[in-house]
Parts: C-alpha cells; structure tokens; sequence
C-alpha cells in the first residue's frame, strides 16, 4: 500500500521511550527513518531488561521496528560532519538530548536550518524550553510524580502507584509525530522550516486535563478512586465469584438496566440513585448493594447477564489473555514479520489505518550500526570512505 509519508527522510536522534515510539510512528506512516545512535552501545533501551527476547532488549523490540541503523561517533573527528550531512537532506530531524548539548553541536533550529532551511525540527523535551526546570532532565516515573498523575492513581489510602506502562513517554512520542506531520503540511505550503517543541511535563499535565477543570471548578482536589472515576457512579470494577469485571453504567439509563439484569430492579427507584449526581454522592451504599450481587456471580455469567442487556462491561485480562483474544487477532494490531534473530516474531501494529488498510512491517528493527554503509553511501561516501570511516572508529 502507498503510505502518507513515503518519500519522507527523518533523521532520528532520540533514545529510550518518547523519540523511538515518534519516529516508529513516522515509520509506519512510510518514512524512512534513520536512528543514529552511540557505537558500541546504542540506544541506552538496547540494555533494558530482562524481559529480553533472544538476546534484545523487549522494550527495544517494541519501539524500533521500521528504521535503520547509523551507528555514528559524534565525539569523534569527522562524526558531527556526518551528522550535519544528514540533516541537511532530511527532511524531519528528530532529537531528544538534554539541554544544551545540540547548541553545542551547531544543531538547534537556528544551526540545522541553516544546513537545511526547508527542514521540520522537532525536540523532544523534559520541562519545555523555558521555566526554572526546563534544563533538568526528565523520566516517565518522575513526570507522572511531579504532574499529579500518581496522586490520582491507585486506591486510597495506599502508596502512589505508578501507570503500569511509560504513558508520559508515549504520549509525547504521539503528540511529536501529530506535531511532525502538521508541520510538513506548513512546510510544504510555506516552503520554510518549522520548529516543533514537545514536553513529558506538558504531555503529563495534558493527561490530567479534566481532573484540573474539576478543580477549578470546585476547589476539591482529585483523590486516587481505585478502578472508578470522580465523576460517575457506578463506573469500576466489582467483585465476582471467581475474580473481577469492570462494569460502566455511565448514564441514568445504563444504571437501570443494570438493575435488571443483576436482578436488583429496587436500585434503580431508590432516590439515592435517582441520577448519576445523586449515585456519586452516595457511591459507598451504592457499591456495597451492587457488589453484594455480583459476588454470587461468576464472571461469565455476570458479563453476559450485563452485555445481552446493552450494559457497557468487561473482564479485567491479564496481558496474556489479551493477546489471545479473538478480537485482537480480528483487530489486525498484530503483526508479524521474518526475523533473522527472533523466531516468530510479532508486534502492536499502529492504530490508525488509511482505506481500511493497517501499515504493515517493513524492516524488524535493526542491529546498531545494520544499515551504516547504506546510509553513508546514501549520502555520498564511497566504499573506501566508509571503511576510513570504520577503521577510524567513527562509524560502526
């Protein structure tokens, strides 16, 4: 299939979470994306684990697919000029380091597009570019603390939890690649280059975007609610005979007709659940007389009592039951590809497809330093410049 960004060069120099899951994204929008990274090692992600599948790194796997690989000495003689040569026939440069050392390289937006005035620039960022914060570094874990994330998860009374994946990180791989493509549409109306600033605080702050409009609207402040939400009632998970289901009767309607099919038709004409407001306000009574039914109940039964009934409901799977499912094979997010290193390798696709049409996997994602003679000859180098190159131990 054609993709939207084929033809697109993107010049990555990002690691760990939010770069990587940006420039994938571009990836499997058909760009070709060339990750440079440190010989020798690589992606500090490259080290991250166990889990490990084969002898890589999991999370490397899953966040890499659809790039090549410069592996490229940037202290060494002659490594910055490579760069520089990328960038200038890029058309998005990617990068992630911490503040100060691209100006120190001659590459921030104004030094890059001096190489390359029609480039898209993006930086991946901590705290932003402004702010008494903004030249610390950033972690997904940290960010989650520091926006408030954790004092809204969990249950209460219990210690902060954490999101039990790098949703800070991710979020600002996402909201970089939708910042990317808007600004290749400007770039290629205008003609000019377009700076794109992307932050893990902003992303984090972002994520709590209607647990602040609760506050400013009342004062109270956002309290960690288990499985449930603030806003709604009854809207978590209760207890079965044999484990949990999550059940979201979100509207007055949805609530009676859990009622009836949990066989408590008295819930729904008690003024205490008169409407959603009213169940809020008394949601322990309201869990305690739901939760005393659905424990009689084995979670089969319990969820096809509530779905023939139109109640919006759910086990609660474990990763691998996930995995398992006949919808997420139906869903095509799945995907699998020859690996020269990974027997029956699969991984989570992209969720966005263009004409019903899911983006597939091009390249597995690559060794450090696979496609270095490709991308120098790409660039001009001749055989024998790339092995000076090599012996030189600028490139790998």
């Amino acid at each position: 299939m054609a993709l939207p960004l084929d033809g697109i060069v993107v010049v990555d120099l990002t690691q760990n979470v939010a770069g990587p899951l940006c420039t994938q994204t571009l990836g499997d929008m058909g760009a070709d994306v060339i990750k440079v990274e440190r010989p020798g090692r690589g992606d500090d992600a490259r080290a991250w684990g166990p889990p490990f599948w084969g002898r890589e790194s999991a999370v490397f796997l899953a966040l890499n697919r659809n790039k090549k690989s410069l592996a490229l000495d940037l202290k060494c003689a002659g490594g910055l000029d490579i760069l520089k040569r990328l960038v200038g026939r890029a058309d998005v440069f990617v990068q992630s380091l911490r503040a100060g050392v691209i100006e120190d390289m001659g590459l921030d937006f104004a030094g890059a597009t001096r190489l390359n005035p029609r480039l898209v620039y993006c930086s991946i960022t901590a705290f932003g570019t402004e702010g008494p914060l903004a030249s610390l570094p950033g972690y997904d874990p940290l960010m989650q603390a520091y926006a408030g994330l954790m004092s809204i998860n969990g249950h209460p009374g219990q210690e902060p939890a954490r999101v039990g994946t790098s949703i800070v990180d991710m979020g600002t791989g996402m909201w970089a690649a939708l910042g990317i493509v808007a600004a290749l549409r400007e770039r290629d109306r205008t003609g000019r280059a377009v700076e794109v600033t992307t932050a893990l605080f902003e992303t984090a702050l972002t994520w709590i975007s209607y647990h602040a409009a609760g506050f400013f609207g009342d004062g109270a402040v956002p309290q960690p609610q288990g499985s449930g939400t603030a806003m709604i009632a009854p809207y978590q998970a209760f207890p079965t005979a044999d484990g949990y289901a999550m059940i979201a009767a979100g509207s007055d309607a949805l609530f009676r007709k859990l009622a009836d099919a949990i066989g408590e038709e008295q819930l729904a004409a008690d003024p205490r659940f008169a409407d959603n407001a009213a169940r809020v306000r008394h949601r322990a009574p309201l869990v305690a007389a739901i939760a005393a039914r659905t424990r009689e109940l084995k979670s089969a039964d319990l969820l096809d009592r509530l779905r023939a009934a139109g109640v919006p409901a759910a086990p609660i799977l474990s990763v691998d039951r996930v995995l398992e499912e006949p919808q997420t094979a139906a869903s095509g997010m799945l995907l699998a590809a020859p690996h020269p290193r990974v027997p029956e390798y699969r991984t989570l696709g992209l969720p966005v497809r263009w004409d019903r049409q899911r983006p597939g996997m091009r390249r597995v994602p690559p060794l450090l330093g696979e496609h270095s003679t490709d991308v120098l000859t790409w660039l001009g180098y001749t055989l024998d410049d790339v092995r000076n190159l090599q012996t030189r131990g600028v490139v790998a």
